[in-house]
């Protein structure tokens, strides 16, 4: 990778991932576009972009002289599930029109997958990489066709389409956007502005989560592995724990005594939240690709109640 640019740029992922293609590609060696402008000032080139506009996308990779381009536009799992149809256009169209910008220009390519792919019916307990999707959900249906296309287009079209299966990420930089794990960020904003909070995720549902420093390295590792390695090349199992909102709670409580969890359960994302795995394996990420977290949930817990004290204050 040497010049990258990066839709859904203002994203919970996009704001961070940027920072740090930034550090260590140049600053000028990464486009940010997204929809809607940043607000004040940015770090870098920016440009408007709507990603359901293909040509647009195309005439910026060309101008800026991409050779890689990083698709994190969506519109995430509860959000998806109020407007479907929007949804899909969304996240489908945009992908297919990111897809074909880098079939046109051949670049490298990445986009992120979900645990939202697994379903019901997929195994609960250390998800296996290969195994049975048929998620529930519309953001679920769109990453298990996202996957499929990005294959497709690697063997149809040659294109180095490369991908994770994130799981919750957990950040003290972006505010939550819509996702069913957003509670495990909330939560610590919460903990530290009203020493409370209300959980709309039952006790005692455990899902997968990860650090976002972590999922941030975990892209450059995967876009920077030697390709004769990679079997799977799109959506990678990656995770870095799996807890259920009373051991984050309690995880809190070592550093904020007095905190206090109560629960009052959305049945939207709760839904959604029982669809998905406890916990996935990553086996296959760390075989080929040398997947590794740092980061466990008392190191979290640690280093997010730090950066946001700092950060609300």
């Amino acid at each position: 990778m040497k010049k990258i640019i990066v839709t859904g740029a203002l994203g919970q992922i996009g704001s961070e991932l940027i920072e740090k293609l930034r550090s260590e590609y140049g600053t000028d060696n990464v486009l940010a576009t997204d929809i809607r402008k940043p607000e004040g000032e940015t770090s870098g080139p920016f440009e408007l972009l709507d990603v359901t506009d293909g040509k647009q996308m195309s005439e910026l990779a060309k101008k800026f002289g991409a050779d890689t381009i990083m698709h994190m536009a969506a519109l995430l799992s509860a959000k998806a599930e109020e407007n479907p149809l929007f949804a899909w256009n969304l996240n489908m169209g945009g992908l297919m029109n990111a897809l074909e910008v880098a079939r046109e220009l051949d670049m490298q390519f990445f986009t992120p997958s979900s645990i939202g792919a697994f379903g019901p019916s997929t195994p609960k307990q250390n998800t296996p990489q290969d195994t049975l999707q048929r998620p529930t959900t519309m953001y679920g249906v769109n990453k298990v066709a996202g996957e499929l296309l990005c294959d497709y287009y690697y063997h149809k079209f040659g294109i180095d389409t490369r991908g994770v299966r994130f799981p919750g990420l957990i950040s003290y930089v972006a505010q939550p956007g819509g996702g069913t794990t957003d509670y495990a960020v909330d939560i610590y904003y919460k903990a530290i502005e009203e020493g409370k909070y209300t959980s709309f995720i039952a006790e005692g549902t455990y899902m997968d989560m990860m650090y976002m420093p972590d999922a941030l390295q975990a892209i450059v590792d995967l876009m920077e592995a030697d390709p004769s390695k990679l079997i799977h090349r799109n959506a990678f199992n990656v995770t870095a724990m799996s807890f259920e909102p009373s051991q984050i709670a309690a995880a809190i409580q070592k550093h904020i005594p007095d905190f206090q969890m109560a629960y009052d359960v959305d049945p939207v994302r709760q839904g959604i939240a029982d669809s998905w795995p406890d916990h996935i394996d990553p086996s296959a990420a760390i075989e080929e690709w040398g997947f590794k977290a740092k980061y466990d949930l008392d190191a979290m817990t640690e280093d997010m109640l730090a950066k946001l004290k700092k950060k609300l204050s």
